[in-house]
C-alpha cells in the first residue's frame, strides 16, 4: 500500500526524516489533487533542522550528511 502524501521513499532516505505523509494511512489517489504538503522534520531534533544544522527534506537528507542513518 502506498501511503498518502508520500514523498520520496528511496533506500538512501535518512531514518530520521519525518514529513506528515508517514502518519496517514490512506491509499494514494491520484485523481484527488494533493496539498503539496512539504513539511519535513527531523525525528532527532524534532525541528526542521537536522543536528547539523542544515535543513531537512527528502533530497537534502543523504548518505553525505554526517547526521544521516541508514532505513
Amino acid at each position: 500500500m502506498e501511503l498518502a502524501g508520500n514523498t520520496r521513499m528511496d533506500e538512501d532516505r535518512c531514518d530520521l526524516l519525518r514529513w506528515k505523509g508517514l502518519f496517514i494511512e490512506a491509499e494514494w489517489d491520484p485523481t484527488v489533487p494533493h496539498s503539496g504538503d512539504r513539511l519535513f522534520w527531523c525525528h532527532k531534533t524534532q525541528n526542521c533542522l537536522g543536528p547539523d544544522g542544515k535543513a531537512v527534506d527528502e533530497y537534502e537528507c543523504i548518505e553525505t550528511r554526517g547526521c544521516y542513518r541508514p532505513l
